[in-house]
């Protein structure tokens, strides 16, 4: 595999995170930024001119055929994600995609089914989805434990994580934001695909998910901004999935249960309990009705100077195209898994009974698009809106 100099690069969609791309891009080693493109004309030949960019567009199609480029960073409204990265694929072109990976898991199929077929004429081509969260300190940390067995049987899993408050102004800062039409769905197709794909990755995909919705509880909108969920994993564990974008303060609490002990996550810190015995060879073992495992209770140490966020995934993705080296933070296709955790809490809710995974996708794709078939909703006017995107991640 030849390998350039500089991978040339594109970025679709210069909104709110199309714009933090840029800002690392135009400094990263072994890229040139050569195109960007937005529907918005001005702010495609505003972001070119300030980010030295050699190219501009107000139709990807264009860029993808005439701007010369190896590689593009698609981050378009979500539902864009499918047609324009199947049209990237299609053309060779490298692609790391915006998360969500789709809105729904029949969309997100095809994309794979894309990138597996022009594989077939293309084998060193690299599809990657940008799931910054893994390359925080704090989650590689506890991967390393849980992979490690420590723990040993897991037994429960409840994260609280309500720290994703959004004003009315956010939501009505936009048109396609929070409908069924234009984002297809609330807090778990928006903020909280991340949350999703670490529990995929930590722990697996349950075999059964009890999803709990509440559509505009808090907010003017037509989508879910508040949701319960419960998850059976085949091997025992529960798992809790407790967001909100209503709460202010939020929390970020993350707790793992398992025989040998308990992690919490909060604050920036990981918090171990080690037992002394198993929990489940004591309970069963002991002559006492009261008593509880003697346990330890440590800190873990998380260097937090390691690079992380969302340079460290870019980074990675034009290591892959230069050298062919397949060590992306996340390939393409598991954003499928935290997608079906999305999908099936809703589908789960919408249905009023647990469903098991894997569920029919052909079932929640046609209950979507009855939503937005029969959706009454007007969104209001645009508010003046301050936005700064550092505010919503994790890094």
């Amino acid at each position: 595999m030849a390998t350039p100099d500089k991978v040339k690069m594109g970025v679709i969609g210069l909104g709110n995170i199309g714009m933090t791309h840029l800002q690392y891009l135009q400094s990263m080693p072994g890229v040139e930024l050569t195109a960007v493109c937005d529907v918005d004309g001005e702010k495609a030949k505003a972001c070119a001119d300030r980010f030295r960019a050699k190219g501009y567009f107000v139709n990807h199609t264009d860029l993808i055929e005439q701007a010369g480029v190896d590689a593009v960073i698609v981050a378009v409204p979500h539902y864009d994600h499918t047609p324009i990265t199947i049209e990237t694929l299609h053309n060779g072109i490298h692609t790391l995609c915006e998360k969500p990976l789709a809105v729904h898991v029949n969309a997100a199929q095809k994309m794979i089914a894309a990138y597996e077929e022009v594989k077939q004429r293309h084998p060193h081509l690299v599809f990657g989805i940008m799931f910054q969260e893994r390359t925080l300190p704090l989650y590689r940390k506890l991967k390393e434990i849980l992979d490690s067995g420590e723990l040993g049987r897991l037994m429960r899993v409840t994260w609280i994580n309500t720290a994703w408050f959004r004003s009315q102004a956010y939501y009505d800062s936009g048109g396609w934001r929070a409908t069924w039409a234009g984002e297809g769905g609330g807090i778990l197709t928006n903020q909280c695909p991340h949350n999703l794909d670490m529990y995929q990755w930590l722990f697996g995909l349950p075999a059964r998910i009890s999803g709990h919705a509440n559509i505009g509880k808090y907010h003017n909108i037509e989508v879910e901004d508040e949701v319960t969920a419960y998850f059976e994993h085949d091997n025992g564990m529960i798992g809790h999935f407790i967001v909100s974008t209503a709460e202010s303060p939020g929390t970020n609490r993350l707790e793992v249960v398992g025989e040998n002990g308990k992690i919490v996550c909060e604050r920036s810190r990981i918090i171990l309990q080690r037992n002394r015995v198993s929990t489940l060879q004591f309970l069963k073992e002991t002559k006492q009705a009261f008593a509880n495992v003697e346990s330890v209770e440590t800190e873990v140490p998380v260097d937090f100077g390691q690079p992380s966020g969302h340079a460290v995934v870019t980074q990675r993705f034009v290591d892959a195209i230069r050298t062919g080296s397949s060590d992306l933070v996340a390939h393409a296709s598991e954003g499928l898994r935290g997608l079906t955790l999305a999908n099936g809490i809703m589908l789960s809710s919408w249905k009023g009974e647990m469903v098991s995974v894997p569920f029919d996708a052909d079932e929640y794709e046609a209950l979507l698009q009855e939503r937005i078939r029969t959706s009454r909703f007007v969104k209001p006017a645009s508010a003046d809106v301050v936005v700064d995107m550092k505010s919503s991640f994790s890094e």
